[in-house]
């Protein structure tokens, strides 16, 4: 594996473009050919995604054949936005771009959010240039934007002078974006309360915090709206998602089935964030009754 690791970081740090594998049939079925998860967390394609360097975020398009993520060039140190995409019955991949925030692809798979930069899908496929968000948004540290199917944003706000930096949201009401709101205790208890994701339809909202009774440095947590539209309590995504390390930034696949996010398996300087995922029935085990 080791060797099979290298050759593909080697492969990887290329710009042009290359079939992620060329031998092994295994990698040219869904979510890279890779054996499916259970509910015990698995690192995500090792050695092609996952390596033994900081990998960190991956978003798919709806169709599922196309993916997004973020790594650690560890020939220049410098992050970069990665791609991966299924094409003649074979996964590829490519730098795309250096890092300017953190992809999560919109729903309906038009925008790439990049905190308060987003790119737009243009007609022929490809995506436009980086625009700026208009205020207040580009005005705020945001780490990571999430939309509902509605076009509801929901964002974190990062102030490196408080270690509260609360989720807000912004809803498009008669046509207009409004200013955006703080959520509720339900959400914003506890410090460094980051990295949302909103379901398509806002039935739930996941995010990671420090909070006490937490099972380590950050861990994911997930809350359920009620049927009147306000929020439930916070529910801890539990044991096997969670530990001592820090776990952050969760989203779940356009088609529901796999919860994807992060966590540090390096020291504390996180040199060696993995991206996990698993079978996302944890989210129906989890839903009030």
């Amino acid at each position: 594996m080791k060797t099979i690791s290298v050759t593909l970081a080697l492969t990887l740090m290329a710009i042009a473009v290359s079939p992620v594998s060329q031998a092994d049939d295994k990698d040219t079925g869904p979510y890279l050919g890779q054996m499916l998860p259970a509910d015990t967390p698995q690192a995500f394609a090792p050695g092609i995604v996952t390596t033994d360097g900081w990998e960190y975020g991956l978003t798919f398009m709806p169709d599922m054949k196309e993916a997004y993520f973020l790594r650690n060039n560890a020939n220049t140190d410098k992050h970069e936005l990665m791609r991966l995409w299924y094409k003649d019955e074979a996964w590829h991949t490519e730098v795309m771009a250096p890092r300017l925030g953190q992809p999560v692809i919109s729903p309906d798979g038009e925008t790439m959010h990049l905190g308060r930069r987003l790119r737009k899908r243009t007609a022929n496929g490809d995506w436009s240039e980086i625009e700026m968000l208009a205020p207040p948004f580009s005005e705020a540290r945001i780490m990571r934007m999430s939309s509902s199917a509605n076009g509801t944003l929901y964002f974190d706000t990062y102030d490196e002078d408080n270690e509260s930096f609360p989720i807000r949201y912004s809803r498009i009401v008669d046509g207009k974006r409004e200013a955006p709101r703080e959520l509720g205790p339900e959400i914003n208890t506890g410090v460094h309360v980051n990295h949302p994701f909103i379901a398509p339809d806002e039935s739930y909202l996941i995010f990671d915090a420090k909070r006490e009774g937490g099972y380590g440095n950050s861990d994911l947590y997930i809350s359920f709206r009620k049927p009147n539209g306000s929020w439930g309590g916070a529910i801890n995504l539990g044991d096997k998602i969670n530990t001592e390390a820090w776990e952050a930034a969760a989203g779940v696949t356009p088609d529901g089935k796999y919860l994807f996010f992060n966590r540090n398996v390096g020291s504390d300087s996180y040199e060696n964030v993995d991206i996990f995922w698993v079978d996302a029935k944890v989210i129906d085990e989890l839903r009030p009754e």
